[in-house]
């Protein structure tokens, strides 16, 4: 199958993070400092991105703040004529920080957010940072560059979903991402304390409706579905290998964010190949293209065209084949995965929150 051309580059800086959170979406086995790409290996990848078409790029972690060359990554991406967005917890993004961001040309900033109040913001972020986040919202608005947030949402949260949309608001947020935890790497690890019960999610998205009578001038509202509560997979990122890359703190090419998890792969290393080989020809990003790698009932589904089979991570990961049908699915042989887990939520079985892991 013949790939259409990366729209967006997902750089992920750094594993580093002052927060641990437990639904974090770093990988179990986290790069450290050291293998971490260099200056001039990023400044070549950018370079390769935009020859390849790339036309966004995201700078992300971890906490890419703890790069101390992120503003010379950001101008030379800016240079290149791609738009540049910063995805950071809002630690370190001091007055100082940002106003090199902004004269190196950061054209947007996202903030994530754990919970509406600080004591249980700070719980689930094993770190007191939301007065950090406040401030941080607070210096973004103040140099007029547009605020995106995004909240994971689980468990113990989801009871906020209306005072969190009013907190983003009134913080100045353009666009809130209300993101349902979607369970690979940590979150994963943390299902038993992290999956709400079907009744409390239905409450938070009957709240999320009201909210979006009551904000929706002021702020754009979209909500992730949980993928464990519906019939059918969201979309594999709009297909695997088709609209998006991800490069990892080591230089490891990625369709998305998760799939290093996918053991059953070798993903290229930009240290040793050309960006647009590793996506145009490499084994890992032609694995699942287009529908003759797909078994029954995908190959034969109406739906294969909306949603690719599914997760390829999420497959992995619960039946340790990554061509398997996604175990959401009412179709897929594996649903029972899914159900017994849903069922045991609902049936008071699973923990409470004091998340065993960290993400670190």
């Amino acid at each position: 199958m013949t790939a259409s051309l990366p729209y967006a580059l997902t750089a992920e800086l750094t594993h580093r993070c002052p927060l641990h959170c437990p639904y974090c979406s770093n990988p179990i086995e986290l790069q450290k400092r050291e293998s971490e790409l260099s200056t001039g290996e990023w400044l070549s990848v950018l370079e390769q991105a935009n020859d390849l078409g790339v036309a966004q790029v995201h700078f992300t972690g971890g906490e890419p703040l703890l790069r101390p060359d992120l503003e010379r990554l950001v101008r030379r991406a800016r240079e290149l004529g791609l738009y540049v967005n910063l995805i950071t917890s809002g630690v370190g993004l001091t007055d100082e920080r940002i106003n090199r961001l902004v004269e190196a040309g950061i054209d947007s900033i996202q903030l994530s957010v754990q919970a509406a109040s600080a004591e249980l913001a700070d719980s689930i972020a094993g770190f007191r940072a939301y007065e950090l986040k406040r401030q941080a919202a607070q210096r973004i608005r103040e140099r007029g560059l547009p605020l995106h947030m995004n909240v994971v949402l689980h468990r113990a949260n989801l009871h906020q979903i209306e005072e969190i949309i009013e907190l983003c608001a009134d913080w100045g947020a353009e666009r809130l991402e209300l993101a349902n935890a979607q369970y690979y790497g940590w979150a994963l690890r943390n299902v038993n304390e992290l999956l709400p019960r079907r009744e409390q999610l239905q409450a938070a998205e009957a709240a999320y409706k009201r909210a979006l009578e009551r904000f929706g001038r002021r702020i754009e509202l979209i909500w992730i579905l949980p993928d464990y509560y519906e019939d059918f997979p969201k979309p594999c990122m709009g297909g695997w290998g088709r609209l998006s890359l991800t490069i990892a703190p080591d230089g490891r090419v990625l369709p998305c964010t998760a799939s290093s998890d996918i053991r059953s792969l070798t993903f290229e290393n930009v240290k040793e190949r050309e960006l647009a080989w590793i996506w145009h020809d490499s084994p890992s990003f032609n694995a699942y293209r287009g529908y003759d790698w797909m078994p029954e009932p995908c190959r034969s589904c109406e739906r294969r065209e909306l949603d690719y089979g599914g997760c390829r991570c999420q497959a992995f990961q619960l039946t340790g084949d990554a061509r398997a049908t996604d175990p959401v699915c009412v179709r897929s042989p594996h649903r029972g995965i899914v159900a017994d887990r849903v069922g045991s939520v609902e049936q008071g079985k699973a923990g409470t929150p004091d998340y065993a892991y960290r993400g670190r």
